[in-house]
């Protein structure tokens, strides 16, 4: 093979007009090299043969193995068929045979018109949260963007459940001042996955007249604005911060939020706030109705005086013991109602496996068993079901007077 700069130099030598056997003799070559040099479109390239290695005997089993998952690491492609050499050497083919063997995924570039769309997610901060009990503990943080604005509403709540995570939505939502036509989610269990909704969701969405929205599997582009912001938190508002308690995080986050509301978003070109008012107008009405969302239950108060609501037990008065009483909580307070009266009222607390006592009540208790455990005074009662002795004697003659 003659070499890239021989090429060029026979190429120009013939089309200046010099034979091209003198070209060959010249060059030392054969007429024939010259004469493909002269008809050749592209200049000559190495090309090196394909020689067996010692992965050769193995690919196509490798490759039967890609078909099936495209993503088996190499050390379990390795055992599988059975290779003993280097691993360095294994890695660097099947990288080399992977994509072969990958389903290929265009993603899509999606315009977010107008009011068109919000996108839920849940963040977990990574730092712990102190508790009431003196733990810490990881807690979710519901964040819920409009995706053409890219306006930002977020809080931390107690739980991941259905019960938290609509309480979290409706005060996010109120936030915005309006509905966002779809509601995009990621298959959070508390909300839903695939076809199937979890209690409750249905009603809300219907209330809000909006259209949920669960993103199958491997569709991260539909969910990205969202997704990026829970990026962008740990590294621009988490750095340097400590928190005393979920209420002081949620006061910090909101005091931040409010600023980077405010700050230019590159992709759109302006900052969320600026594009608010445009995302709102085109979003559907808050609903007329009162929501009832939250923990709600109905029970009947037993002598032990306390309720429980998720993991916790609160103290109610102990005048309701035997009597139903109706249980419901938001995300700051519990209550407990009889007859519509309210009758136990405390904050709600985020640790787990707590009893919350009203001093109150305990007095009221002791009172009460005071009372129990005092013997009854006044007249004696008369039992209906005894009869006189004296019946019995008249009856068999033993006194005078008619038998019964």
């Amino acid at each position: 093979m003659i070499t890239l700069e021989d090429w060029a130099l026979i190429r120009r030598l013939v089309a200046e007009g010099v034979p091209k056997a003198r070209v060959a003799q010249r060059l030392g070559v054969s007429r024939t090299t010259v004469v493909k040099a002269v008809s050749s479109d592209a200049p000559p390239r190495y090309e090196r043969r394909v020689a067996p290695t010692s992965f050769s005997p193995f690919e196509q089993r490798v490759r039967a193995l890609l078909e099936d998952d495209p993503d088996l690491p190499a050390t379990v492609l390795a055992e599988r068929v059975g290779w003993t050499g280097s691993i360095t050497w294994f890695r660097e083919n099947v990288k080399r045979l992977r994509p072969e063997h990958r389903k290929i995924d265009p993603a899509d570039r999606l315009v977010w018109e107008p009011g068109d769309a919000a996108q839920c997610d849940l963040w977990f901060p990574p730092r712990k949260i102190s508790l009431e009990d003196g733990t810490a503990k990881s807690l979710p943080v519901l964040v819920i963007t409009a995706a053409h604005s890219r306006f930002i509403t977020a809080r931390m709540i107690p739980t991941r459940k259905t019960e938290d995570l609509l309480l979290g939505s409706w005060e996010l939502i109120a936030q915005l001042g309006r509905v966002p036509r779809r509601l995009i989610w990621d298959n959070e269990p508390g909300i839903g996955r695939g076809q199937r909704r979890a209690e409750g969701v249905a009603s809300f969405m219907g209330t809000l007249a909006t259209r949920l929205v669960l993103l199958p599997p491997k569709d991260p582009e539909s969910k990205g604005i969202v997704e990026r912001r829970n990026g962008w938190f740990e590294t621009s508002f988490m750095p340097g911060r400590s928190f005393d308690s979920p209420l002081d995080f949620n006061d910090q986050f909101a005091d931040w939020l409010s600023r980077a509301n405010r700050r230019e978003v590159r992709t759109i070109g302006a900052a969320p706030i600026d594009r608010l008012d445009a995302d709102r107008a085109a979003m559907l009405a808050l609903p007329p109705v009162v929501l009832h969302l939250g923990w709600r239950n109905r029970v009947r108060l037993g002598r032990d005086y306390y309720v429980r609501l998720d993991t916790n037990d609160y103290s109610v008065d102990p005048n309701m013991i035997g009597r139903l009483v109706d249980v419901s909580a938001d995300l700051d307070r519990v209550k407990v109602r009889a007859d519509g009266r309210v009758i136990a009222d405390h904050p709600r607390t985020w640790a787990r496996g707590q009893t919350i006592t009203d001093p109150a009540h305990v007095e009221t208790a002791a009172r009460l068993r005071k009372q129990f455990q005092q013997p009854r005074t006044g007249p004696a009662q008369v039992d209906d079901l005894a009869r006189d002795l004296a019946d019995y004697d008249r009856a068999f003659g033993l006194i005078d007077g008619q038998s019964s």
